[in-house]
């Protein structure tokens, strides 16, 4: 995984993100809890998208503009 700027620039955006919580999922026997950190990367880069391309934007490893400010607030409450 590379940082924020390179990710961004991927085919699509962020897939590097998206990549490796697949991989961290795989390795960990699907147990979400071990890839914590990599969603939360992959929200930071999501986040960062949205702010450089507007809302509507769209990137196949990112949720929806609204439904990552939900996921990213749920989060901060410590609700996966």
């Amino acid at each position: 995984m590379g940082g924020l700027e390179q990710d961004l620039k991927t085919d699509p955006p962020c897939f590097p993100r998206a990549c490796a919580i697949q991989d961290c999922l795989t390795k960990n026997g699907y147990n979400q809890d071990k890839c914590e950190k990599l969603v939360d990367a992959l929200y930071e880069c999501c986040q960062a998208f949205y702010q450089k391309q507007g809302d509507d934007a769209s990137s196949v490893c990112c949720p929806k503009a609204n439904l990552l400010k939900l996921k990213m607030e749920q989060r901060k409450k410590g609700i996966k």
